[in-house]
C-alpha cells in the first residue's frame, strides 16, 4: 500500500500501527471536550474507533481488499494486548485491598452482581415478549433467531465477551451469526451508557467526593511498604513480575468447565484471558513477595499500564464494531440493547444504595463490576481521584461474568 500517490509505500502491520495512533491522538482530543463537568475520556478514543470502522468499512474490511485480513487478526492481537494490560494493572493495584475490602461487603458484593445480570435477564426476557407482539425485525423470521439476537444484545450491552462466547455455542448453529450482530450492535452503548453513567451520578446527587473518597475502605500505605521493604526486584519497574502474572493469568482463563453433563454439547465456562489475569493479579498483589523475591509491579508502571491497556482495547474493540454496527444497523435492536443497558445498571444503582446501603464510590465500582465494563471502570477512576473503586469492581466482576454466561444460556434453553 502507498499514501500520497504512491511517495509514500507502507507495509501492513505499519499501515495498521499508523491508524491505531491516529484513533489513539483523535479520541484524546475528543475525550477531553468537557459539557458541564461531563467528558467521553477515555470512551473518545472508542468513539473514534467506531467511526473509523463505519467510514473504511468498504475501503479497508470490503471482500477481497489486501489489508482486510491484516487489519482483522491485528485487532485481534491489539484487543487482546489491551484487556490483559488494563486488567492485570488493575488486579495488582486492587490486590492489597481487595482480601479486606471482599471480608467486609462479601454478601454486598454477590448479591449486587446477582441483581444486577437478574434485571438484565429480566430486560431481555421483556424484549422478547415485546418481539413476540410487535415483530421480530426486518431480518429474522422466526422466534428462535430473535432469541439468539436478543441474547447477543445482552452481551454486548454487558460488554461481556464470555457471555457472547457461550451464547454462540448454545444457539443453533445457522443463527450464531445473529448473535454476533447483536453483540455488536448493543456493545456501543453498553460501553458509552456506563461512562456517562458514572460521572453523571455524582453530580446529579451533588456529592462530596472527598467525603466519598474517605468512606471507601483504606489500607495504611506505610504497613504495605514496609511489607516489601528489602525485597530482591527482578527489574527495576516490575516488568517481571508484571509478565508472570500475565502468563498465569493467561493459563487459567483457558481452563474450561463443563455447563452440562461431561460438556458433550461443548457448552463449557471459562474466566477468559480477563477474568484470569484479574485472578491471577489480585492474589500476586495481595502477598506482594514470594519468599525474598518482590512481585508487586512499581505504582507508576502499573498506572501506565492500565492507561495504554484500556486505550488499545477500546481501539480493538471499538473498529470492528463500527463495521459490525453499519453493516447490521436496526433501529429497534438498537432501543433493545439500550434497554439492556439501562435496566440493570439503575436497578443495580438503587439496590447497593437504599438496600445494601453502599457509599457512593463503594455503589460505582461495585457496579462497573457488576455491567462488566472495563471502560466504565477507567472513567470511574478519574471521576473518583482514587484507585480504591478498583477493589469494588474487582470484587463483583468474577460474579457477574459467571452470572451473565448462565443467564444468556438459560434464556437460550427456556426460549
Amino acid at each position: 500500500m502507498t499514501l500520497f500517490g504512491g511517495v509514500i509505500p507502507v507495509t501492513g502491520i505499519s499501515f495498521v500501527l499508523m491508524c491505531v495512533f491516529g484513533i489513539l491522538f483523535v479520541g484524546y482530543a475528543l475525550g477531553r471536550i468537557t459539557i458541564k463537568g461531563v467528558s467521553l475520556g477515555d470512551a473518545g478514543v472508542f468513539v473514534i474507533a467506531l467511526v473509523f470502522g463505519a467510514l473504511f468499512k468498504d475501503i479497508i474490511f470490503g471482500e477481497g481488499k489486501p489489508m482486510a485480513d491484516v487489519f482483522v487478526e491485528a485487532l485481534e492481537v491489539i484487543e487482546s494486548l489491551g484487556l490483559i494490560l488494563f486488567v492485570t494493572s488493575v488486579g495488582f493495584i486492587a490486590g492489597p485491598k481487595f482480601f479486606g475490602n471482599m471480608k467486609r461487603n462479601f454478601k454486598s458484593y454477590v448479591l449486587l452482581g446477582f441483581v444486577i445480570i437478574l434485571f438484565g435477564g429480566v430486560s431481555a426476557v421483556a424484549c422478547i415478549l415485546m418481539g413476540d407482539g410487535i415483530g421480530y425485525g426486518a431480518t429474522i423470521e422466526n422466534r428462535e433467531g430473535f432469541v439468539a439476537m436478543i441474547v447477543g444484545l445482552l452481551s454486548g450491552s454487558l460488554t461481556s465477551t464470555p457471555a457472547f462466547s457461550a451464547a454462540k455455542a448454545t444457539v443453533a448453529a445457522e443463527y450464531t451469526s445473529l448473535v454476533s450482530v447483536g453483540h455488536g450492535i448493543a456493545y456501543i452503548f453498553g460501553v458509552i451508557g456506563v461512562v456517562l453513567f458514572v460521572q453523571l451520578i455524582p453530580k446529579l446527587t451533588k456529592a462530596d467526593m472527598d467525603a466519598e473518597r474517605a468512606k471507601l475502605v483504606q489500607v495504611e500505605e506505610g504497613k504495605v511498604k514496609k511489607a516489601i521493604t528489602g525485597l530482591f526486584n527482578i527489574d527495576e519497574h516490575g516488568f517481571a513480575a508484571f509478565a508472570l502474572a500475565a502468563v498465569l493469568g493467561t493459563i487459567v482463563g483457558k481452563i474450561k468447565i463443563p455447563l452440562s453433563a461431561a460438556g458433550l454439547d461443548g457448552t463449557c465456562f471459562s474466566l477468559t484471558t480477563t477474568g484470569g489475569c484479574l485472578l491471577v493479579s489480585l492474589i500476586l498483589g495481595h502477598f506482594g513477595r514470594v519468599g525474598k523475591v518482590n512481585i508487586m509491579p512499581d505504582t507508576h508502571t502499573l498506572k501506565l499500564f492500565r492507561e495504554l491497556g484500556l486505550v488499545l482495547f477500546l481501539v480493538g474493540a471499538g473498529v470492528p464494531g463500527g463495521v459490525d454496527f453499519v453493516a447490521n444497523f436496526d433501529p429497534m435492536y438498537f432501543v433493545y440493547g439500550i434497554i439492556m443497558t439501562l435496566v440493570p445498571m439503575v436497578a443495580g444503582f438503587f439496590f447497593a444504595k437504599y438496600v445494601l446501603k453502599l457509599s457512593l464510590l463503594n455503589n460505582l465500582g461495585s457496579l462497573t463490576g457488576g455491567m462488566t465494563s472495563t471502560p466504565a471502570l477507567g472513567t470511574l477512576i478519574s471521576t473518583a481521584k482514587t484507585e480504591d473503586v478498583a477493589a469494588a469492581y474487582a470484587a463483583t466482576y468474577p460474579i457477574a461474568l459467571i452470572a451473565v454466561v448462565l443467564v444468556s444460556q438459560f434464556i437460550i434453553i427456556l426460549f
